[in-house]
């Protein structure tokens, strides 16, 4: 019996972060996951910018469209509305291996390798000081972990007018990329009237992206492609596969993959983790000293719950209520689609009414170009034909604002685990999301002076999008951080109480969920309660 000194669960931007940590500590890591790669027979993008590959090359329906136009879809808004036929194995052996039953929630899950940051937007805001003491997240430390997270996978960002709401003190970033013409008239508009729009509680700034703009450690910077939805040939954008690979060449990191981890159990000298091996759909056996759950707040929210619940157990959940909100700028209609651009998002407009920095709201701005027409066509109306036609004289002029709301705990958000014979494991994840009639009318109030204030800026809406709770990609709050040694919540060291060895570096351990995205914070807690592993030995 084989017994591992510290074991990681999940290859995600927690897992990795966690991973490293340890790692270049000179101490001996194994990474259990899953780990669903592309299939070898998915399409290659040749190297080139997206209106040259739009002309030149006679495969792009492969990664476009996908094989017999498998990436359209028609029907209602949900989730995974941006993942394209070249990334389609975020998805792979979610629905077999992780099921769902909720007709009120709908999220994301991710079964490959790199987890949800394969796909992941990049935005990389840091938490306020009330932010996060809200979350239960110690302040210093998180500064420090930020700074830490930065250096390790390059981040671009800008010192402006939201600083304080993006990158506050953090140092040693490059420049953001170049922006482009659609948000180069919304920042001179907002500069115009700065002092106006301060007052009224919004700032406008470049989003601060783990994406480098020069090259750096092999990676190259950003080239301006417009391909960022289907590739990362250059790996200008970090994912959590990046930083993986690089682990696999350290001789005290050992990956493996094909395992789903079900449950486990603290034996007197180590812990036993029972998993499902997907190659052969039976159950195996790992054994270790340290358990370092990362998941993700879902994934992590299973196994604790067949390890320690009952079939009563429920626990709370945090998720960003989520809009989105297509939109217009009449000064580019008809205008020819423009090279160098850039597919995420380039600008956050941050609604602060009580000017505290804590609470806020957040719009991120996006432009619209390759990820084609199919997918906002449908929400015209209008027959197909006409919408087609007037959507292409439309198409240089999209914005789309992506808007995200902070989330507490109530009593009608929560999860728990039902059993079922449908499921190579024997269960499903229920969930059940609901917004009170008092969270549901500030979220539309701040909707409403968010798109207003884009109007003074040149940018009219066409409607209000909502694709349902979960869509946001953002989850946390399982396992609450407390004070006192209650189940099923966690220590400041991350430690799972009524556990000795067990510790989770997800974000299920937050307390409260801010609106800017939590990817960057969720990385920083990871590197945290993996300094403090090391530490307790």
């Amino acid at each position: 019996m084989t017994i591992y000194d510290y074991l990681i669960v999940g290859s995600g931007c927690s897992g990795a972060m966690a991973a490293q940590t340890l790692v270049d500590k000179g101490l001996h890591v194994t990474m259990l996951d899953v780990g669903i790669e592309r299939e070898p027979s998915a399409p290659t993008i040749p190297d080139g910018d997206f209106l040259q590959l739009r002309q030149d090359d006679p495969e792009q329906y492969r990664y476009l469209i996908g094989d017999k136009a498998s990436g359209v879809v028609w029907g209602a808004v949900g989730k995974g509305e941006q993942i394209t036929p070249t990334r389609k194995h975020i998805l792979a052996g979610v629905d077999t291996y992780i099921p769902m039953d909720s007709t009120t929630f709908s999220p994301l899950e991710s079964l490959g390798y790199g987890g949800l940051g394969i796909g992941w937007g990049l935005q990389c805001w840091k938490y306020s000081e009330a932010d996060l003491k809200a979350a239960g997240l110690d302040s210093a430390k998180m500064h420090a972990a930020y700074q830490t997270v930065s250096d390790r996978i390059g981040i671009s960002a800008t010192d402006d007018d939201a600083t304080r709401y993006t990158i506050g003190n953090l140092k040693r970033y490059q420049p953001s990329p170049a922006m482009d013409r659609n948000h180069r008239y919304i920042y001179e508009k907002y500069e115009a009237k700065r002092q106006k729009f301060n007052k009224q509680g919004f700032h406008l700034g470049r989003t601060p992206l783990g994406l480098i703009t020069k090259d750096r450690d092999g990676r190259k910077g950003y080239a301006y492609h417009d391909m960022d939805f289907y590739s990362d040939n250059d790996q200008s954008a970090w994912r959590p596969w990046i930083t993986v690979n690089r682990l696999k060449q350290r001789p005290n990191f050992t990956y493996i993959g094909n395992k789903l981890v079900l449950s486990f159990h603290e034996k007197k000298d180590y812990t036993e983790l029972k998993c499902l091996d997907i190659t052969t759909d039976k159950t195996v056996s790992f054994y270790c000293r340290k358990l370092i759950l990362a998941s993700s707040t879902l994934g992590t929210a299973r196994i604790v719950l067949r390890s320690l619940g009952s079939g009563s157990t429920r626990l709370p959940l945090l998720c960003n209520p989520y809009t989105y909100v297509p939109s217009v700028q009449p000064r580019f209609f008809g205008k020819a689609a423009e090279p160098k651009k850039l597919g995420f998002t380039q600008l956050s407009l941050f609604y602060d009414a009580d000017h505290t920095n804590s609470d806020a709201s957040v719009a991120s701005l996006y432009s619209y170009q390759s990820l084609m027409l199919f997918r906002i066509v449908r929400h015209v109306p209008l027959n197909f034909v006409d919408a087609r036609i007037l959507m292409q004289y439309l198409l240089s002029s999209i914005v789309i604002m992506g808007i995200h709301h902070p989330d507490k705990h109530s009593d009608t958000k929560f999860l728990e685990l039902m059993q079922t014979g449908s499921s190579p494991t024997g269960d499903a994840l229920h969930v059940n999301y609901e917004l009170s009639d008092a969270e549901k009318a500030v979220c539309s109030q701040r909707e409403r002076q968010l798109i207003r204030a884009m109007r003074k800026m040149g940018t009219y809406s066409l409607k209000k999008l909502d694709p349902g709770y979960g869509s946001s990609i953002h989850y946390a709050g399982t396992l609450p951080y407390s004070a006192t040694d209650e189940p099923f919540t966690l220590a400041e060291s991350g430690r799972l109480h009524g556990t000795r060895t067990v510790y989770v570096a997800d974000s299920s351990g937050f307390n409260y969920l801010p609106a800017p995205g939590l990817t960057f914070s969720l990385m920083a807690n990871a590197h945290i309660v993996a300094e403090s592993v090391a530490k307790n030995g």
